[in-house]
């Protein structure tokens, strides 16, 4: 009984960090917040900014993420949707930003890790 009482346990502050990482994920996009966002860049990350592609490491797609929230501005941000990725154990997010310069459609995905969040992938598209 004692073991499966600690499973429970166990199980759920993993379900709780992992919905953490997801909330502050979210939170960073709305405020434009590229040093919070970037904590959960993976080593290498694949973004997409209007109709430029490139790989990053994790310092440089900071950098021009952060120039990105510079040039717009994000007024709002809603999480539209998410889900588990098949086969790969990743997830992602898809979800509109409302800026100073307009609206773009926000794609993240993530390879998830022992319940910690690793953007791999970040797309701003208009």
């Amino acid at each position: 009984m004692k073991n499966l009482l600690f499973i429970m346990l166990l199980t759920s502050s993993v379900f709780v960090s992992s919905g953490q990482g997801m909330k502050e994920i979210t939170k960073a996009i709305k405020a434009g917040d590229a040093s919070t966002l970037a904590q959960y860049f993976d080593e290498d990350v694949e973004l997409t900014i209007l109709d430029e592609v490139d790989n990053f490491t994790k310092s440089e797609a900071k950098a021009a993420v952060k120039e990105f929230f510079n040039d717009h501005k994000p007024k709002s941000y809603n999480q539209v949707h998410e889900g588990k990725s098949k086969g790969a154990g990743g997830q992602y997010i898809i979800g509109n930003l409302s800026t100073s310069s307009g609206k773009f459609r926000v794609y993240l995905y993530m390879r998830v890790e022992n319940g910690k969040y690793f953007i791999q992938e970040l797309r701003f598209e208009e």
